[in-house]
């Protein structure tokens, strides 16, 4: 049976070894399960389980019509669609994990009609006959459709069907990390759906909305939720970040009303600040905006709220939006910059320690006056005394080392944004992020973020990435196909330092 080999790998085998007797009203699979059974049976195998999938499945998914009829089969009935999401939405998370792997291992592509396919072309390639070729790439074409985004596509016309396979697709990016459901089919299922999503998501149907205090409470509940670099502390906070010298903007879609899909921060300042508590200290509520004081925009905060979303560009797109808005309200605004978050510098450099005291048994990051300063301060070895300060922040509280770190961490965290790569393009995924929006990289800040998440990811660290509009899109044209990263003269020496300096 198909399933069988995928569901022995997941946490249904547990069930099946729990004596095969589940009580309905002690175990939550016990009741899932019996829901198909009759009531009178309270034995569970495990062929029954992968019966019952196998039979909502070839109930649910629409098959691909033959070529010839495409064009003229009727759709399929979506009693089946909704019976579909009924069903998905009445599982836990395994049973969900299996029944997306035997949907995408089962009900994809007809690996036969396309082996043919494709021999045909080549022979006719061969014949040089342009017609015929044309005819046969299009029925490949046809034929290279999953099974199951006939059924994609028969749910999105219903209503809530676009939300249901966003998150549907949350699910199969949650089952690979957890490898609850893994492998080349169902990793092809995501990228399919993707794609689809993609489209049904593109700018041309996005809305930009202005959230203010006078938004629906509904839409600043999950505003203030879904807030991922900067924690939303308390409706009060939350009216700040909403009122005088400050915007929230989000991007929704039609298809989904009442959610953002990803909502920018915006401070409205005299000048790029390098600290965020700058921004998002109290302000009077009373205070009047005058906007002769606006001459800076600061985006402080991008967070993406529907994780099944992930890969689809939207957040280059509303940084865009945004710009032209802010020019149309404020003529006078000459800088565009962020204050981003560097999440991984600390974990990084963790890591980068440790391997090195392991192979040199020395720690060759910092000079010797450096280390020899930070061991006078803690009274033991520096390697020993970097790892301890780095799992606590602790050390924010002495003056001494908050002095004594600044060099040598301001230019380890030059060369983690402007010198680790992956695949040639920068590791650290905010800095890839506005990197390919063309940012340049422009300033880095020391103890900008004493916050503890601050201090726990990036050593209180944060970065100003600077949009240059008139040179964004060379700037990005530049990082996606070069992989070279415009950087300022100050991030430039940083970088310079730390080679110069030390040793990785």
């Amino acid at each position: 049976m198909r399933l069988a080999h995928f569901l022995l790998s997941q946490r249904l085998q547990q069930v099946a070894a729990v004596g095969c007797c589940l009580s309905s009203a002690r175990c939550s699979q016990g009741r899932l399960l019996a829901r198909y059974m009759p009531s009178h049976q309270a034995r569970l195998s495990f062929r029954q389980v992968s019966s019952t999938m196998e039979d909502i499945l070839s109930k649910c998914v629409p098959p691909l019509p033959p070529y010839e009829t495409k064009d003229k089969t009727p759709p399929p009935h979506e009693s089946q669609s909704l019976h579909f999401m009924q069903h998905y939405r009445s599982l836990d998370k395994s049973h969900r994990a299996a029944l997306l792997g035997e949907l995408a291992s089962g009900y994809g592509v007809d690996h036969a009609q396309v082996a043919e396919l494709s021999g045909k072309l080549v022979q006719d390639q061969q014949k040089r006959d342009l017609g015929t070729v044309l005819q046969v790439e299009d029925r490949l074409r046809y034929y290279l459709t999953p099974q199951y985004k006939v059924l994609f596509y028969q749910i999105s016309k219903l209503q809530g069907g676009v939300k249901f396979l966003v998150d549907l697709r949350a699910d199969i990016i949650e089952s690979m990390a957890t490898k609850l459901a893994d492998g080349p089919q169902i990793r092809e299922m995501n990228g399919v759906l993707r794609s689809m999503l993609s489209e049904w998501f593109s700018v041309g149907f996005l809305h930009l909305e202005r959230i203010t205090w006078q938004s629906p409470c509904e839409v600043l509940q999950k505003i203030s939720e879904y807030e991922a670099v900067h924690p939303v502390r308390n409706w009060t906070d939350m009216k700040r970040r909403v009122g005088p010298y400050r915007r929230c903007f989000t991007f929704t879609h039609s298809s989904m009303p009442g959610e953002p899909l990803i909502v920018l921060h915006v401070a409205l300042m005299q000048h790029i600040t390098g600290n965020i508590q700058a921004i998002v200290k109290e302000i009077a509520p009373s205070e009047t905006e005058d906007s002769n004081k606006i001459k800076s925009a600061i985006f402080y905060s991008i967070s993406s709220t529907q994780q099944g979303l992930q890969g689809v560009e939207l957040g280059n797109y509303l940084i865009k939006r945004v710009v032209k808005e802010l020019q149309g309200e404020f003529p006078q605004i000459s800088e565009f910059s962020s204050l981003s978050p560097i999440p991984g510098f600390t974990k990084w450099l963790l890591g980068a320690l440790n391997s090195q005291t392991k192979e040199n048994g020395r720690m060759e990051l910092f000079l010797e006056s450096e280390c020899k300063e930070i061991s006078d301060i803690t009274g033991a070895p520096a390697a020993e005394a970097m790892k301890r300060l780095l799992t606590n922040n602790e050390w924010m509280k002495s003056e001494r080392l908050v002095k004594a770190l600044e060099a040598p961490m301001m230019r380890l965290c030059a060369w983690y944004l402007y010198g680790e790569k992956h695949r040639g393009f920068a590791l650290n995924p905010v800095a890839n992020f506005h990197l390919q929006n063309g940012a340049v990289m422009w300033r880095l800040n020391w103890m900008a973020d004493t916050s503890p998440r601050g201090a726990t990811s990036s050593c209180g660290m944060m970065v100003n990435y600077r949009y240059f509009l008139e040179n964004t899109g060379a700037n990005s044209s530049s990082y996606l196909r070069l992989k070279q990263i415009e950087a300022s003269e100050q991030v430039l020496s940083l970088v310079s330092q730390f080679k110069k300096n030390s040793k990785l």
